[in-house]
Parts: C-alpha cells; structure tokens; sequence
C-alpha cells in the first residue's frame, strides 16, 4: 500500500513563500515520477508540476511557471513544491501524487495524498 503524506502548507500574505514536502511510504519512490495537483474551491483540479523518476524532466503549468520549483530527494522519498511569489489566486487544496510518468494528466498517476491547504491572502 503506498502512502503519501504532504505537509507544508498554511496562510501566508501575497507575495511570501512556503514549501511544499510530500513523503512517500511502500512503493520504490525513485523509479516513479511525482506530481502536483491543486484543488481550489468550486474549481476542478489542475495540474500543477511534475517531475521525472530521474528528476531530469520537469514540466509546469503556465500559471506557476517562473515561480514554483518542483524537486526530489529519492534517498528520503520525498518531493517537495517551493513556491514562491505567492498569490491569492494560488489559494487552493495541494495534492501530490506518484505515477509512472511525468505527464500533465491526473489520470496518469495512481496514489494521491490527503492534501494540505495553501492560503494566500491580499
């Protein structure tokens, strides 16, 4: 059974910063690719960042390009999101999810977290 356990997130003013960990149990983390996803109220959820198994390939969604870092440590099984630049319209629930390619599709991974809650104010 994997497990993936996303920590990090909180209130935080316009233009601040936190960091994102999601920690993966039961699955050899370092031959998946690993996502970010975000659910913000009365919306869908949407793709945020991915990053391969190797962490050579990263994609983004346009809105957080240039702002968000997606990266892992595979010795700790853990994939962290910076984000940085904070705006309100980034208020929403965060996933992280593990799947066996680095795609933009939720449909691709197979074990998603609990999420944690990211909220920016004006």
């Amino acid at each position: 059974q994997v497990q993936l356990v996303e920590s990090g997130g909180g209130l935080v003013q316009a233009g601040g910063s936190l960091r994102l960990s999601c920690a993966a149990s039961g699955r050899t983390f370092s031959t998946y690719a690993m996502g970010w996803f975000r659910q913000a109220p009365g919306k869908e959820r949407e793709f945020v960042a991915t990053i391969s198994w190797t962490a050579i390939r990263t994609r983004y969604a346009d809105s957080v390009k240039g702002r968000f870092t997606i990266s892992r440590d595979n010795a700790k099984s853990t994939v962290y999101l910076q984000m940085n630049s904070l705006k309100p319209e980034d208020t929403a629930v965060y996933y992280c999810a593990i799947g066996r390619s680095s795609t933009y599709s939720s449909y691709d991974y197979d074990y998603w977290g609990q999420g944690t809650q990211v909220t920016v104010s004006s």
